[in-house]
């Protein structure tokens, strides 16, 4: 069996299909009786799966991809192609998605800045998360660490903040624009007086060089991906987002340190989405697929580089995603965006 490949297929024509042929086989599913329900989820697939990853190779979100893709590809007996298409804070990827067969063959892998920001932060991002993506497992997010350059003796949000006010600038770095880290700032911003812009990547790995070659003065991002700056000892954490990190328990949350902001209670994710009118059938297995994924020896291994949570079902998902929503939105507002 030929597991994963990394070879993108830019080039790849999507498929031709008839959008409402596929809603109405959708719509004639849901209404089945439980053994013939069952059997469309056991013919699925009937070929290569692709997972979309929309954001570049290297960082937590490809790793993940990669390491369910393998998990899923062992249990259905057919191909995971893992395919990265990043840019525009993950919506290419999602849009791609968004347009294909709703039949189960096509899989995003992304973060919740595409999930959820991109719907404020973007005037037309190529698709609706509403009508056209089904969220169907995610991964609740670990703390994401705030990282200086050595060079500037930070060592916790106080000196941060200190900096920020004696400099007059920082470049702070995000993954992408909507992201976590480009809230955070914001967030800093409106609460310390300060004027941070952010500078906003393609994804972690780019981010992180930034760092590490003296482009910017801070970071933000997840722990197994800022390994590359702090083992080299070119980067220095001073503070998580709103998780502790079971690996460095001494560095405090913002909150514990005097930040105030509700978004520094939500954590973000990462998950899985299919196009909005894939069958049911399908969403609950590769529902079921991902939560049974946090079991096998080789997924567990990368949660615990990530210090990840094990992955939700289709009902908890969603209730996270309901739940986190509104803070999302509302953080999203005083970056002057509506929402609406």
């Amino acid at each position: 069996m030929r597991y994963p490949s990394e070879k993108s297929r830019e080039g790849a024509v999507p498929t031709p299909f008839n959008r409402r042929h596929f809603i109405t086989a959708g719509a004639a599913a849901a209404a089945m009786p439980f053994l013939s329900r069952r059997a469309l989820a056991q013919a699925w697939p009937s070929r290569q799966i692709r997972m979309i990853c929309s954001y570049p190779a290297g960082g937590q979100t490809d790793l993940l991809a990669r390491a369910f893709g393998e998990y899923i590809s062992k249990q259905v007996g057919q191909t995971v192609v893992i395919e990265n298409k990043a840019g525009a804070s993950g919506s290419i990827g999602a849009a791609e998605v968004a347009r294909a067969a709703p039949d189960g063959h096509t899989i995003l892998c992304s973060i919740s800045t595409t999930y959820v920001m991109n719907r404020v932060m973007m005037k037309n991002p190529g698709y609706d998360m509403d009508k056209d993506l089904t969220l169907v497992s995610v991964l609740p997010g670990a703390g994401l660490l705030l990282v200086a350059s050595p060079k500037l003796g930070i060592k916790n949000l106080d000196d941060f903040v200190a900096f920020a006010r004696k400099s007059g600038k920082v470049n702070f770095g995000t993954y992408s624009a909507g992201s976590a880290p480009h809230m955070t700032i914001n967030e800093l911003n409106k609460q310390y007086g300060l004027r941070i812009e952010p500078i906003h990547y393609r994804g972690e790995a780019p981010m992180w060089t930034g760092l590490a070659e003296g482009t910017l003065d801070v970071a933000m991002g997840s722990y197994t991906a800022a390994q590359s700056v702090l083992q080299s000892d070119r980067g220095i954490v001073f503070a998580v987002h709103s998780k502790k990190v079971d690996a460095i328990p001494h560095i405090k949350t913002l909150p514990e340190q005097g930040a105030t902001s509700k978004f520094f209670t939500v954590s973000g994710f990462t998950g899985w989405a299919l196009p909005k009118a894939t069958p049911q059938p399908i969403v609950d297995r590769l529902a079921e697929l991902c939560v049974a994924a946090s079991s096998d020896p080789k997924v567990k291994e990368v949660l615990a580089t990530f210090v990840l949570e094990p992955t939700l079902g289709f009902k908890e998902t969603n209730a996270l995603y309901q739940r986190e929503l509104p803070v999302w939105l509302e953080t999203a507002q005083a970056l002057g965006l509506d929402p609406a």
